[in-house]
């Protein structure tokens, strides 16, 4: 089958389409026929080997880690799939996304709603459902205030928008370029660099409630200084981090435990199908294309998220 992934750890150098075995699902997997792939920052920590120790790579390896598409088959002890069924979900151990054919962990596999594209759906399982997470995490109630950290990413987008949608006030830290999605979102736009947590205070009078963190370093540590930590939080500072975390533990707070369940994936489907949220895609890129996709991703610049359509949509594209 047709791939786009590396066969050592490296730079942008190391990544080439190639020609892979065609997988077959095992035990607790899922085997789907690709139509959209998602692409995010931490597929380039795994590709650069700065992941080794926590994610398993088996060379050769497609690049990603999330995709949508349609069952072809399913594995031992696999129920309530079958071939045919419009699917997305997370990818097995050791196996990429970018591939014509793509192992999926049934454990991390959903139905995908009619009303959710796949393009939308292959954007959920990375960066949608690690907001949503630490959304759930925080727990804070309707009327609360929010700061989220490079509120123009992947995370950072879906963060706004699920956390309006849950009744909660949100200021969204982002360079001035992102200001239309994050007011889009329906967050209050904080411009990013020197002085952003006197912008921050002087919108909050009342305080800040929490903080979701996309960006890390200097930034995360500054925003330490806006929230206390409650008496039933046990200490722990409502402050939640997905880029820096033992920064995060350093200063009271806490990385974002991720739940890759079928259970959350199909909760968040749902609130895209229902119209809650619409996850924001700043570019889909045709398979053929995949190393711009990345590159895209690379550059720390998208809105959104960057999504891969799949191997047949790129050969028949107009």
């Amino acid at each position: 089958m047709r791939a786009f992934g590396y066969t050592e750890y490296g730079g942008p150098e190391v990544m080439h389409h190639l020609e892979m075995e065609d997988p077959t699902p095992g035990e607790g997997q899922v085997l789907i026929r690709l139509a959209a792939a998602g692409v995010n920052p931490a597929d380039i920590k795994v590709r650069s080997g700065l992941r080794r120790d926590r994610i398993e790579v088996r060379f050769p390896m497609a690049m990603g880690r999330e995709a949508a598409g349609e069952v072809l088959d399913v594995g031992p002890g696999v129920t309530g799939l079958r071939p045919g069924d419009a699917v997305f979900g997370s990818t097995a151990a050791g196996t990429g996304a970018f591939a014509e054919q793509v192992l999926l962990s049934a454990a991390g596999t959903a139905l995908r709603p009619e009303a959710v594209s796949a393009e939308q759906a292959a954007s959920l399982p990375v960066s949608v459902c690690t907001a949503f997470d630490a959304l759930d995490e925080l727990d804070l109630p309707q009327g609360a205030t929010l700061v989220v950290l490079g509120a123009g990413g992947g995370v950072g987008t879906a963060a706004c928008g699920l956390a309006r949608d849950r009744g909660l006030t949100v200021l969204g830290v982002a360079s001035e370029s992102k200001r239309p999605i994050v007011e889009e979102l329906g967050a209050r736009h904080v411009v990013k660099g020197n002085g952003w947590t006197e912008r921050v205070r002087a919108l909050t009078p009342d305080g800040v409630d929490g903080v979701i963190d996309t960006v890390g370093g200097e930034t995360l540590r500054e925003a330490a200084g806006l929230v206390e930590a409650g008496p039933n939080r046990s200490g722990v500072l409502p402050l939640r981090s997905v880029a820096d975390y033992d920064l995060a533990r350093e200063l009271g707070g806490a990385p974002v435990t991720r739940r890759r369940t079928t259970a959350v994936y199909s909760q968040v489907a749902e609130l895209v199908a229902a119209g809650h949220f619409t996850p924001v895609a700043s570019a889909v890129y045709p398979f053929s294309d995949a190393a711009e996709a990345v590159a895209a991703v690379e550059s720390g610049s998208p809105v959104g998220n960057v999504v891969v359509s799949g191997v047949e949509s790129a050969d028949h594209r107009p």
